[in-house]
């Protein structure tokens, strides 16, 4: 859009001539950023088909190739976590816990962990719900449930949260992803 303004002839002309060379040289900047940004993409989803792992984890609906290679890169070995809710509170998805004398209450989600894999989990779920709202989700899954009664966003970081403790069993299980059956009613 800023190309097309700047060749308008209407344009071009109510600018200073050092201002439309400093444009001229923006644009081009940004051009060539642009094209490096879609290389390094390819280069990501290219290592991310050849990978066994970052390939079992895109079976998660949510998870693409930056993320698939981002938790293969930067999580530690799964079986350093005994379930998945700790590879979720590693993540900083879990709510705080204050509970006592038997009584349980949870509060917000904790954002104490590791900022990178949370926030590219929590894009991938955003996507999933915006996809689930505008289409609809499986009659009778979670997601379904969870959109009815509670606030979007908070659907979001529950998903991001559930996701990290399936792409922790899948790691663990060395196996591919497989989505639930919903119950019948």
């Amino acid at each position: 859009m800023l190309t097309d303004l700047i060749e308008e002839e209407e344009m071009a002309s109510s600018l200073p001539k050092a201002a439309h060379a400093m444009f001229r040289l923006m644009l081009d900047l940004l051009t060539d950023l642009n094209g490096k940004v879609a290389d390094l993409d390819q280069e990501i989803a290219r290592r991310a088909r050849e990978d066994e792992v970052s390939r079992r984890l895109m079976t998660v609906p949510g998870i693409g190739p930056i993320s698939a290679t981002a938790i293969a890169a930067l999580a530690p070995p799964a079986e350093t976590f005994a379930k998945g809710r700790d590879f979720a509170a590693w993540l900083g998805l879990t709510p705080l816990q204050r509970s006592t004398g038997g009584k349980q209450k949870l509060g917000a989600t904790s954002k104490m962990g590791e900022r990178t894999l949370r926030r590219l989990l929590i894009i991938g779920s955003s996507a999933v719900v915006q996809q689930a709202s505008k289409r609809g989700a499986p009659r009778g899954s979670w997601l379904e449930q969870m959109l009815a009664r509670k606030p979007r966003m908070l659907v979001t970081v529950a998903l991001a949260n559930k996701m990290a403790r399936i792409v922790w069993a899948l790691l663990v299980k060395c196996e591919n992803y497989r989505a639930p059956v919903a119950a019948k009613a």
